[in-house]
């Protein structure tokens, strides 16, 4: 655990998630990306040649694209330095009591059992490279309901698999989208039926346990015409001296008629650079919504985007992005209207402190001569301190006439004004200062299950400690 200090006393000391247990993978990748290590992840997981086909095209593909030389800081990414593949255990079970102790005891530790008892329908757990523990109720499987690790549905499903993989986001999208086609490992594969409502949350829960390791999991939900589900995300990793990478890929596809809610709450360890992809189709009167609050590591650069694909559909995007020390949070999102009669909205909230920098890059884009395209955005940036940062970076791609389109944005600070009146009132400095910051988050806050809104504010509290005074 000596590698958990030499980040600073103050993160050790603020990051509950940090610690790790003794690394004991049944399986485990040489260190650094190959045409071999591409073979050796297949030949783990017993793919049928189809996928693994897929795979090299994509790592040919990788090694062709340049990195982004847009948006943050990846100058310190090395491919070379990673492992890509650590499988922990033999096989995923449904049962608590038959996943490996000490992993089972780093759960309970994350407090996921708990969680799962008290308040969600299904939950999948991944431990580095696999699914250790994977369960939804039965009577969602008895609807019809698939929730399951992308590697079991390629065995189980292919049908459904190799119609939407890849279509979505395919793997010559972006250099990192080519990275996690050529070595994905674990993620979810949800398949909600026609008319079937998943009234209580799904979640996922993907945890880094090796050092200098890369997480690259495929998600793939598909809710077919007038379903529902809302899908949750958590994800965390030890504090250790090297970075780790963690680049995810999630394809969304609402039917017709379909609402999908995506929320995740990420909590990366500060030497974690996050560079995923993420992105919805939403066809005729669909709805997508993505709920995203992104806390920790040193580097994140994620834009989910939904594309309105069919008449009436409507999408929204709700963020909040947390830069502190030593921070970068890249985010934003992409909105694309390519039919009649679509709708979108996204609110974006930032918060920089300790010299950290958050910036919002979005894109509303519509194709010509397309009617009744209503759009709303909405950046609100609070800054901390004189040494942070802010930046906005919106792009409006309107092609059409007929469009509605609406776009604010401001910066402002925590005044003291602001505090002088909450502290005339009774309350102390640094309370009044967290009143502020939580009714600056509040539209979405409130947009979270109850259990997540109170752990949402935790970690903010946690981040704020010492800001004001």
């Amino acid at each position: 655990m000596s590698d958990t200090t030499a980040l600073g006393d103050d993160f050790a000391a603020g990051y509950k998630y940090g610690f790790s247990t003794p690394e004991k993978s049944l399986v485990k990748s040489a260190k650094g990306l190959s045409e071999d290590v591409v073979r050796q992840i297949s030949a783990a997981k017993n793919e049928p040649s189809w996928m693994l086909n897929y795979r090299l095209k994509a790592y040919e593909t990788f090694l062709k694209m340049p990195m982004p030389v847009w948006g943050a800081d990846l100058s310190g990414v090395d491919f070379d330095e990673i492992y890509y593949y650590a499988k922990p255990s033999s096989e995923s079970a449904t049962s608590w009591e038959d996943v490996p102790e000490d992993i089972r005891n780093t759960y309970d530790r994350l407090g996921i059992p708990e969680a799962e008892k008290k308040f969600l329908a299904g939950v999948g757990a991944q431990y580095d490279s696999e699914m250790v523990y994977h369960n939804l109720q039965k009577n969602l499987t008895d609807q019809g309901v698939i929730f399951s690790s992308p590697e079991d549905a390629v065995i189980n499903h292919p049908d459904i698999i190799k119609k939407y993989f890849g279509t979505v986001i395919p793997h010559t999208d972006n250099k990192f989208a080519a990275l996690n086609t050529a070595v994905w490992s674990g993620g979810s594969f949800i398949y909600i039926p026609k008319g079937v409502h998943v009234d209580i949350p799904l979640q996922a829960y993907f945890r880094v346990n090796t050092k200098s390791f890369g997480q690259f999991e495929r998600t793939l939900i598909v809710v077919d015409e007038g379903a529902f589900v809302h899908y949750i995300e958590g994800c965390t990793a030890p504090v250790f001296t090297k970075d780790s990478l963690h680049t995810a890929v999630v394809e969304i596809v609402a039917l017709p008629g379909a609402r999908v809610r995506y929320s995740t709450i990420q909590n990366w360890s500060n030497n974690m650079y996050n560079l995923v992809t993420k992105r919805a189709f939403a066809y005729d009167h669909a709805t997508v919504e993505w709920v995203d609050g992104n806390i920790g590591s040193k580097v994140t650069m994620k834009y989910p985007a939904i594309f309105l694909m069919g008449k009436g559909a409507h999408g929204e995007v709700m963020s909040i992005a947390f830069a502190n020390k030593g921070q970068e949070q890249d985010t934003g999102t992409k909105i694309m209207h390519f039919a009649d009669d679509t709708s979108s909205v996204v609110t974006a909230k930032s918060i920089s402190k300790g010299g950290g920098i958050s910036s919002y890059r979005g894109i509303i884009k519509s194709n010509p001569g397309l009617k009744n395209i209503r759009s709303k955005v909405e950046c609100d940036a609070l800054i901390l301190d004189p040494e942070s940062a802010t930046n906005t970076y919106p792009v409006m791609d309107l092609q059409s006439e007929d469009v509605s389109m609406e776009h604010e944005a401001k910066v402002s600070k925590i005044s003291e004004e602001q505090l002088l009146y909450l502290m005339s009132r009774g309350i102390g400095e640094e309370e009044a200062g967290m009143m502020i910051v939580n009714g600056f988050i509040d539209p979405l806050v409130k947009q979270l299950p109850m259990e997540y809104a109170v752990e949402l504010n935790r970690l903010i509290e946690l981040e704020m400690e010492g800001s004001v005074g």
